[in-house]
């Protein structure tokens, strides 16, 4: 196997080899061994002020864990993360930390932050491998990795809690009550837990025995889970509070693709973002036959984007055999709403870019198979609502790109399969659901947060909200 080695002041991030990723769905990223991340954790300069901690989302004492990691106490640090994040392995590979922890760090004024997020990867990696010897041996140990569960969780008269959606807000949310001592159910319309993350994100950036590991200690800490369970069908929230809840939080994302309608839209091969991943992500169809779920794909394929998710696509179908995968996006390189490393690894695998290009046709044949798309060029205007340059299509430009597959890649909309069915949820002019400064929506018992809320977001402010909602929830039940 070969590796390529990221130098980052010292510190050595090792990448499985370009040859072996595009034959593989093998995680990309090997992240920090021990000796890298002590070196890494030793950068710190551990201030008094600590601006990365308000620079966390998710309430982290960064200064803490690395000074425990720098420390070797491994055991210390991954307890110290999760009294504020429930989720620390999927959040130290797909956050972005650049844009949040580290642009805090003060060593981010000399060009060379601490890498945060790799830290935190570190010490809930350690947990699933050297973690599990050391809970054996070390029992009695104060710092334990999984927190001290409240007294009389199961008494029958404990208050119940319903969690709708197993994504990240739903995970957060119903970690926070269970620690807090309530009877929490969580509700998962599909076959295993962790929403977006298992159906979005592919195995090349974020395995799947992470998030069913710490989808596991969830419910170690007293969640209720129950999958293929869709709220609104199987059961509606008014059965549920005949049966005696007290509360709810809605963590259902936003599972609704958005389309670009121009014509061709609806010829074949023509996937959105969200099919095309559940197909390859949650139904394994990149192991086809040995999964039942084909992925119909040809050998030249565009994604229509440039957020996590069209990379997603664009590397995903790179890995299924296509030999010319390309990026089509309306702007250029530097509006790219996706992460900086994911950009970086699809270009080195081999990635094309049309950029400041729109689509707007997609041609088929008699068959209505795709053949291609008309583009226009364009050039960059005034900046719009987004703060971004507009793109403004440059007269006589229009030019025919060949392909077969074509994968759109621009946002999610709500999905109102749940949200049709609660009389009175107070919806905003995009559908999604409009909450108050305390989370909580028009109906005071029905909770909210996450992308359901705010539309396609990060995880890491998915889970900002539904610890926030959280704690909204223990006032609401307390009558504070």
């Amino acid at each position: 196997m070969g590796f390529l080695l990221i130098f980052m002041n010292d510190a050595k991030i090792t990448k499985i080899s370009l040859a072996e990723r595009k034959a593989t769905f093998k995680e990309v990223s090997c992240g920090f061994d021990e000796d890298n991340a002590l070196r890494e954790a030793k950068r710190c300069l551990q201030c008094k002020t600590a601006p990365c901690l308000k620079g966390c989302p998710a309430g982290i004492d960064v200064k803490e864990f690395i000074r425990l990691i720098a420390g070797k106490d491994h055991a210390g640090a991954i307890a110290k993360i999760k009294e504020s994040n429930s989720l620390p392995a999927v959040c130290g590979r797909v956050c972005p930390q650049e844009e949040q922890c580290q642009l805090a760090c003060v060593l981010n004024k000399k060009g060379c932050p601490i890498k945060i997020g790799y830290l935190e990867r570190f010490a809930a990696d350690w947990e699933l491998t050297a973690g599990i010897k050391y809970k054996t041996e070390n029992k009695n140990n104060p710092s334990s990795l999984i927190p001290a569960l409240p007294a009389g969780r199961h008494h029958p008269s404990s208050i119940k809690i319903a969690i709708i959606g197993a994504g990240p807000a739903g995970l957060t949310c119903a970690a926070d009550l269970a620690k807090a001592g309530f009877d929490v159910h969580l509700f998962e319309a599909l076959h295993k837990p962790g929403g977006v993350l298992i159906y979005g994100i592919p195995e090349f950036r974020l395995p799947k025995i992470i998030i069913q590991n710490e989808s596991r200690y969830i419910q170690n800490l007293g969640v209720n889970l129950y999958t293929d369970y869709v709220i609104g069908r199987t059961k509606t929230i008014d059965d549920l509070r005949k049966e005696g809840f007290r509360a709810f939080f809605i963590g259902v994302g936003a599972g609704s693709p958005k389309f670009l309608n121009i014509p061709g839209e609806n010829a074949n091969n023509v996937y959105s973002a969200n099919e095309f991943l559940t197909r390859v992500n949650l139904m394994k169809a990149y192991k086809f036959p040995q999964y039942d779920t084909p992925v119909k794909i040809g050998k030249k394929v565009a994604i229509f984007g440039a957020g996590n998710v069209a990379f997603d696509c664009a590397r995903c179908s790179l890995r299924l055999g296509v030999e010319d995968v390309r990026i089509i996006y309306r702007r250029t390189r530097t509006e790219m709403p996706a992460r900086a490393e994911e950009i970086e690894n699809a270009e080195q695998e081999g990635i094309s870019f049309d950029l400041l290009t729109s689509p707007r046709e997609i041609l088929a044949d008699e068959n209505k198979n795709v053949t291609g798309v008309r583009c226009i060029r364009n050039e960059l205007g005034e900046p719009d609502s987004s703060g971004r340059r507009s793109p403004v299509p440059v007269a006589g430009s229009e030019f025919i790109r060949e392909l077969d597959t074509v994968v759109i890649a621009i946002g999610t909309n709500a999905n109102p399969l749940l949200i049709s069915t609660i009389p009175g949820l107070k919806l905003n002019k995009k559908g999604y659901i409009e909450i108050n400064e305390n989370l909580q929506s028009s109906i005071p018992d029905i909770f909210s947060g996450g992308d359901i809320v705010n539309g396609s977001a990060t995880v890491i402010s998915a889970i900002q909200q539904a610890r926030a909602a959280a704690g909204a929830i223990k006032k609401y039940l307390s009558g504070k």
